[in-house]
């Protein structure tokens, strides 16, 4: 993989080991706007990485220092997601630009990129996670159309449970499974998005069902 190196002035020193891959989409109308924006030092956010649409990989921080992209965000009790992750950058207009699917290329230098994190750093598959995961109530990226099964495929992210049974809890009881997983449910629907957003993309309503109880316990399981 060829990288063109691009520093950012946005970063700092780690306070935590790194235990989580966060993956992002730029949503900006461009590349170069994104890659200006990263490394402008009033904008004061960043990335390690960035990933064209042609595959061309772009390093802004290295991995040992703290990149600025995730924000304020929670992760199975962290809260400086920032200090404790890799971040990566999609180029992808977003939803408020022209959201579209993510190209073969542009995919695979992913894969490659958190693959190499996740042996440099011990990062288990369930902590490989999109930006909304992490921020709920902020974010949709790397959103619906990002392929996580492929990554699934490939041992780089956690596979949608098939099959299983609806434990039929209630809603105050799937917001507390939720929890265990590892979100933020302070605020509770976007939670609930967010997750279906990421392990039901066909259909993120906010709204508790059976498929979404059964999803949620199959990777509690």
């Amino acid at each position: 993989m060829t990288i063109i190196q691009r520093p950012s002035p946005n970063f700092d020193d780690r306070t935590l080991p790194v235990s989580i891959i966060v993956l992002h989409y730029t949503g900006m109308p461009s590349a170069a706007e994104a890659l200006d924006r990263l490394t402008d030092p009033a904008a004061k956010v960043s990335s390690h990485w960035v990933v064209a649409e042609d595959g061309q990989v772009v390093q802004l921080v290295d991995e040992s220092r703290r990149a600025w992209h995730a924000g304020k965000s929670f992760w199975r009790g962290t809260t400086d997601v920032n200090s404790a992750s890799v971040g990566i950058e999609i180029v992808n207009p977003g939803h408020e630009f022209g959201y579209r699917p993510f190209p073969e290329m542009q995919i695979e230098a992913v894969m490659a990129l958190v693959a190499a994190a996740m042996q440099r750093f011990s990062v288990a598959a369930s902590n490989v996670v999109g930006h909304s995961d992490i921020a709920p109530a902020r974010k949709d990226d790397p959103g619906e159309l990002f392929d996580w099964p492929r990554l699934a495929a490939a041992g780089l992210a956690v596979p949608i449970p098939v099959g299983g049974f609806d434990p039929q809890w209630t809603d105050a009881g799937t917001l507390l499974a939720l929890g265990r997983y590892g979100y933020d449910v302070l605020d509770p629907q976007a939670a609930v998005i967010a997750f279906q957003r990421r392990f039901r993309p066909a259909r993120f309503d906010g709204v508790i069902d059976a498929e979404t109880r059964t999803i949620l316990r199959g990777l509690l399981a």
